[in-house]
């Protein structure tokens, strides 16, 4: 397992956005972020996140018992956001999905920055992760 590793990811994202001076630098560099991603191309219905406000869709694979993800939304603030949770947890094992919340987001003040309802989209996309990683753990 690589706790550390998640640990450290997060951190190294606290450090990215402590360069930021204000909400509107914060924004920008979210929307960077869902910019860079490469976007999930087919889409189905049961790949989206029907509690986003926004059209969110993920998909999961698992590739030597590691997860990869990719999304697709129309939406830049929610790709944004969806990007940081990639960031943390692309290619780790579904372990540690589930043992290492990303607590990185309270301290960059992600859930005072934005509204309800893209906190709400963003707390889904997460559970939708949990969700994928237990599908995916080995007994």
């Amino acid at each position: 397992m690589t706790l550390s590793r998640c640990l450290e990811k997060q951190e190294q994202l606290k450090t990215l956005f402590s360069s930021c001076s204000d909400q509107e630098e914060k924004y920008l560099k979210i929307i960077e972020m869902g910019r860079a991603l490469p976007l999930l191309k087919e889409k189905t219905e049961k790949d989206r996140i029907l509690e986003c406000q926004s059209l969110l869709y993920l998909k999961t694979e698992q590739i030597e018992k590691n997860l990869f993800f990719k999304v697709y939304s129309n939406a830049l603030i929610s790709l944004g956001l969806a990007a940081l949770l990639i960031e943390i947890y692309q290619g780790e094992p579904p372990e540690v999905i589930l043992k290492c919340p990303p607590k990185v987001l309270k301290k960059i003040g992600i859930a005072t920055s934005f509204s309800p309802g893209r906190i709400n989209g963003l707390n889904s996309l997460y559970a939708r992760m949990r969700r994928d990683a237990c599908a995916y753990l080995e007994f």
